[in-house]
């Protein structure tokens, strides 16, 4: 199958953005994404999106967490953005970060999920709880394949439990920032009915990690992980990500093949 960028754009086009980030992801004056609201569903509306999410960084994360007490400004928000553009469906998300320090392995508490319209999950630096310096030495300067193993299980392991502890509807970026047992997260996701996420910011999945996954019988999405409005949106190198590991692009909840011209 041709993964030429250009051909895909005219083949397929992205029906969903599920994963954007905006100003709100902040810690004090430090702003790690940098659009409003309203900017990134004006670029959702420009590129012909049916709906998107707002979905900012768990409250847990010592740099860019979204504070709770800013939920409420974000519905708002939402809410003019809708008024202005009411051909896009706007969701309020959280991208809760994965932690092994909390009994349901997240830095979103069960009562918060009723503030949301959905969560997603994944696995980031920042935070306590979450084997930040020993997957950082990995990534950066590698480690022996014993130690190496034992770190693989201990992520796979608290992955797992977020996923089964909770209801999650994207698992963001998995593999990324560590080793990590992508069959077993992968059987985990077929099993809770989660969808695994095709990161166009980040290069996981990646090739090897798509192979391993596409054998089970698990659904895949597309997110941008927009940290700035022009982001939203992105697809075309995560499809050839896609087609390159093997997966069908019919796999894609949110990718659908462009109407021939008449």
């Amino acid at each position: 199958m041709n993964t030429d960028l250009d051909t895909i754009r005219k083949k397929w086009c992205l029906t969903f953005d599920y994963h954007t980030h905006t100003i709100y992801s902040h810690m004090g004056p430090y702003r790690h994404a940098k659009g409003q609201v309203m900017d990134n569903v004006r670029v959702a509306a420009e590129r012909g999106l049916k709906e998107i999410a707002i979905t900012d960084h768990g409250p847990g994360h010592r740099f860019y967490g979204i504070s709770m007490r800013d939920i409420p400004k974000v519905r708002r928000d939402i809410e003019e953005a809708q008024k202005s553009f009411p051909e896009v469906k706007i969701w309020l998300g959280v991208e809760a970060n994965i932690v092994a320090n909390k009994p349901n392995g997240l830095d979103v508490k069960p009562e918060w999920f009723d503030q949301f319209d959905f969560v997603n999950c994944g696995y980031h630096y920042g935070l306590p709880g979450c084997h930040m310096p020993r997957n950082m030495i990995d990534s950066k300067f590698g480690r022996p394949s014993g130690s190496r193993e034992h770190l693989r299980a201990i992520n796979t392991e608290m992955t797992v439990n977020a996923l089964e502890s909770n209801k999650i509807r994207i698992l963001t970026h998995p593999g990324d920032k560590g080793p990590f047992d992508i069959a077993v997260i992968a059987r985990t996701c077929e099993e809770q009915g989660i969808w695994m996420e095709i990161n166009a910011r980040h290069t996981h999945m990646t090739v090897e990690d798509l192979k391993v996954a596409g054998k089970f019988d698990v659904s895949f999405v597309i997110s941008s992980d927009a940290h700035r409005p022009e982001h939203v949106g992105r697809y075309a190198a995560s499809v050839a990500r896609a087609i390159e590991g093997g997966i069908d692009p019919g796999r894609i909840v949110n990718l659908r093949e462009r109407e021939e011209d008449l």
